[in-house]
């Protein structure tokens, strides 16, 4: 790819400045964008999005690049400077690409409507960009388009994206509506859209992809008058609004969606986006960002860590997408329309990545939204029969192993949340539990998933088995304790693969005989009995159960010393189709994959924290970075930057339904959470690269003799002081 490309931090030009003139200069009401870099992740296998959003907001505006291949499943890499247009949806941190609907051009002179291909400039719509003159930061988004001469901006309110393009003098100006192309695996099936006036167009985008059934409607204003609007293309796909333009003339561009209809955009625009003034929607994306960034407040006095983790708060705040109109109308799960309920309704719930730290995460700094959330995968599952597994725009597309959706809707239960009703969790928790489908019905009859009669049945299994854990507590918890105990047996199937003469877990078949060969270092993507792993990752894949995970071993000893080679047996992983998911390798822990991420915290839980805190140490230093490529996998919907949020804070939650949070090495001088109770603040005295180890503890004053702490004493708004040295106390 050709590439016009310098990074431009966010804050670091003069047009930011002044575009920001008059915040406040308390605490509270700092500029916390100014710390964000949307452009870590966007190098190597990141896949995150780049462009100009509201937090959770549907609207995500951004530019969309040729290539359909993996890197590109947001649309933008940082290898590549080609744009097929604005697009107003992505996905971030995904991989698998969707979306990229109602996609914006502007040109000038004759165009060939299509992507097009690199290789011909006169192929597509296709510019180059100039990332020389890139500006991106939270809310906003600006590149020169080099082909047309056109400087594009960009910003959005939830619903509305709101485009100003700076054209030269030209006889043939025109914004050109691309229904055709969307990202990856999406294709259009039927589209439609007309002028409406000599200012307006309306129209639909109905598409196939990873989601099977999409639907997004909209309505786009012009401030500008078009002397013609024209549709072209394949089956009429394109539309060109055209226009006569002087040397440096603005035309904006209003484009609000609505999953459910034309009317529904229409409304959505005049309730958020009435007048024109691009600055003030700018102001207010950024206050949005501000006002949500400001709830950790950390004090530290390296740039770049600081960079890290308020990018990584920012990207944990891309998804799960509002997926209502202002009324609350929404496209439901039994694919029709719905009218507002009373919540507001979400999508794009990447759950087996996000059930364990991503959504932890939200129980403690965006309490308010939980109840939203929690009755969305409730009305989702009123409406398919299960909760959600990996949902998108309305569609089930039952990626990835497991039953993730159990997991949040059973932490937020033991939480103690409010605002959804617990006996109807509890319903849809059980009844996705029991469902005879994707190897539930195996593992029923089985009590275990057999290798010979299921791919991926290593992955299937442990996967249910911390869904059925997370079951498990809540019936106790409800007092139904027949359904207690039986959850609680199932949530131990996973003990069936554990083969103590390798000490791993290993795939075992309807005979009751493990599979041969075995090599633990051995990978096939998607195509084994692991997903996106292999047996050293795997085999400790059990956080709902760790005195049992230890007993498979036959000693706290012997488990140990297992963890301890994890770490230092040689990284290569085998097989010539090998998962590039399984990245990040220190050894044979892979950070970059999900599987791992609660590994780093099985040694505090052991009895070792010390060894807890030089891992978690080595990952925040080694595998996150202030550069394109910062992230050591894919971002997965915020999942890969929850982790750094967390353990930089300095805990985790391992047990992801309602267990405690496990201490690690805060990485901060201090940290101050807004919580419900006031202010939750993490102290580290004496912290340093040298000190990592904590000495001892402290909640409120008084000495604090536990390993972990409590949600409820996070939520109550603590004081929390560790006292950090250099010694390991081994």
């Amino acid at each position: 790819m050709k590439i016009i490309n310098t990074i431009i931090l966010a804050g670091g030009l003069a047009g930011a400045a002044a575009m920001f003139q008059g915040c406040a200069a308390d605490a509270r009401q700092e500029s916390f964008t100014r710390y964000v870099n949307p452009k870590i992740g966007t190098g190597g296998h990141g896949h995150v999005f780049v462009g100009a959003n509201v937090p959770f907001g549907f609207v995500q505006l951004g530019p969309t690049s040729i290539p359909q291949a993996w890197d590109w499943t947001s649309g933008y890499h940082d290898s590549d400077s080609t744009v097929i247009g604005f697009s107003h949806t992505h996905l971030s941190g995904t991989g698998i690409g969707d979306l990229f609907d109602i996609t914006v051009m502007p040109v000038t002179g004759s165009v060939t409507y299509a992507r097009g291909t690199e290789d011909d400039p006169r192929s597509g719509l296709w510019s180059y960009a100039d990332r020389r003159e890139e500006t991106c930061r939270p809310g906003y988004y600006s590149v020169p388009l080099t082909r047309y001469g056109v400087r594009a901006e960009l910003t959005a309110t939830a619903r509305v994206g709101l485009h100003r393009y700076t054209f030269p003098a030209s006889d043939s100006a025109a914004l050109v509506f691309d229904l055709e192309n969307g990202g990856c695996w999406d294709r259009a099936v039927k589209t439609e859209m007309r002028a409406a006036g000599d200012n307006r167009v309306e129209g639909f985008r109905h598409s196939q992809g990873w989601a099977s059934d999409q639907r997004i409607y909209f309505v786009a204003e012009f401030s500008k008058p078009f002397d013609s609007f024209t549709l072209a293309g394949t089956n009429d796909m394109y539309g060109r609004a055209s226009f006569r333009t002087e040397e440096g003339e603005q035309v904006l561009l209003k484009v609000a969606l609505s999953p459910v209809s034309i009317e529904g955009a229409r409304a959505n625009l005049a309730a958020e986006l009435p007048g024109w003034d691009f600055e003030a929607t700018a102001r207010k994306a950024d206050s949005a960002w501000n006002a949500e960034l400001s709830k950790i407040r950390i004090e530290t006095d390296d740039p770049a860590a600081r960079s890290v983790f308020y990018t990584a708060l920012y990207h944990t705040m891309i998804a799960p997408s509002v997926f209502c109109d202002t009324d609350g109308s929404y496209y439901g799960a039994d694919h029709q329309n719905h009218p507002g309920e009373g919540f507001t309704n979400y999508t794009t719930f990447s759950l087996w990545d996000t059930y364990r730290a991503a959504h932890p995460l939200m129980t403690i700094i965006h309490q308010e939204k939980m109840a939203d959330i929690i009755n969305t995968m409730l009305t989702i599952y009123k409406q398919q029969g299960k909760l959600p597994v990996w949902h998108l725009m309305g569609c089930e597309t039952d990626c990835m192993v497991g039953n993730p959706g159990i997991i949040p809707v059973a932490d937020a239960v033991l939480k103690g949340f409010g605002g959804f009703d617990h006996e109807l969790a509890y319903e849809a928790m059980k009844a996705s539990a029991l469902r005879p489908d994707r190897g539930q019905d195996l593992r029923m009859k089985y009590g275990f998933i057999p290798c010979d009669l299921m791919n991926e049945a290593v992955a299937f299994d442990m996967e249910y088995a911390i869904a059925d854990g997370a079951v498990a507590k809540v019936a106790q918890a409800l007092g139904k304790e027949e359904d207690y105990r039986y959850f609680l047996d199932r949530s131990h199937s996973y003990r069936h693969f554990f083969d103590p003469a390798t000490g791993f877990m290993r795939g075992k078949d309807s005979r009751g005989q493990f599979r041969e060969p075995f090599n633990p270092f051995h990978a096939t993507h998607r195509a084994d009995d692991y997903c996106e792993g292999n047996a050293w990752q795997y085999t400790w894949l059990a956080p709902h159960d760790f005195d049992g995970l230890v007993g498979c071993f036959g000693s706290r000893e012997a488990f140990l010393s297992k963890l301890d080679s994890l770490f230092i047996v040689s990284s290569v992983v085998e097989g010539e189709n090998a998962s590039p998911d399984i990245s990040g390798l220190i050894g044979q822990y892979a950070h970059g994959n999900e599987p791992s991420h609660h590994i780093l915290y099985l040694y505090a839980m052991a009895g070792q924290p010390w060894k807890t805190a030089e891992r978690v140490r080595q990952v925040l230093a080694t595998l996150y970075h202030a550069a394109p490529d910062g992230l050591s996998g894919n971002e997965d919907v915020g999942q890969m930057s929850a982790w750094y949020i967390l353990s930089a804070l300095g805990f985790y939650q391992v047990d992801p339904a309602g267990g405690p949070f496990w201490f690690g090495s805060p990485l901060f001088d201090k940290a101050v959470l807004r919580v419900p109770g006031g202010e939750f603040t993490v102290v580290a005295c004496d912290n340093s690269p040298e000190n990592i180890y904590i000495q001892s503890v402290t909640l409120n004053g008084q000495p604090y003799t536990l390993p972990y702490i409590d949600f409820r004493d996070i939520r109550a708004g603590n004081v929390l002081e560790f006292q950090m040295g250099p010694s390991s106390k081994q």
